[in-house]
């Protein structure tokens, strides 16, 4: 994660690519190299460019928190950002035995429950890493908000 207090140019991290979650703020455009202009309004609004492309970051309205991931660019991987309905049913996640799935709750806390029967609470901003086999999201309890998810999915393959 990071804060992002002034508007400016991003690293470059050639050899990556990126992929990058508002978390929080108002907002922030940025204008990637070769790529055109992106503009994140949304809380779990991603962006995905390449590592080496030179960005640079207007904030729209203050300091914003975003997660980022970066992966070698030999590394085959997929990312996205689903909202997740836990109240109906559960969500549930797979990976194949040669996959990590990263999964980061980017609003509000669910329950993960692995193939073994494990329950793990993932709080907003906590990370699970799932290598291989199948875990099932769920709600909270009773009491918890009727509102879907924002969750953050990222499958790396080894």
């Amino acid at each position: 994660m990071a804060q992002i207090d002034a508007s400016g140019p991003f690293s470059d991290f050639a050899g990556y690519s990126r992929k990058m979650v508002l978390l929080k703020g108002e907002g922030l455009a940025l204008s990637i190299a070769n790529a055109g202009r992106q503009v994140l309004r949304q809380v779990g609004e991603m962006a995905e460019f390449d590592g080496a492309a030179s960005a640079h970051c207007d904030l729209l309205g203050g300091p914003c928190v975003d997660l980022n991931l970066m992966v070698a660019n030999s590394t085959r991987s997929a990312a996205r950002v689903e909202r997740v309905d836990t109240k109906r049913a559960a969500h549930v996640v797979r990976a194949a035995p040669t996959e990590s799935t990263l999964i980061f709750s980017i609003e509000g806390p669910l329950m993960i429950e692995s193939d073994a029967g494990e329950i793990t609470k993932l709080e907003p901003w906590d990370l699970a890493i799932l290598s291989g086999g199948a875990a099932r999201l769920r709600q909270m309890s009773a009491g918890d908000s009727a509102a879907p998810r924002a969750v953050f999915f990222a499958t790396i393959s080894d």
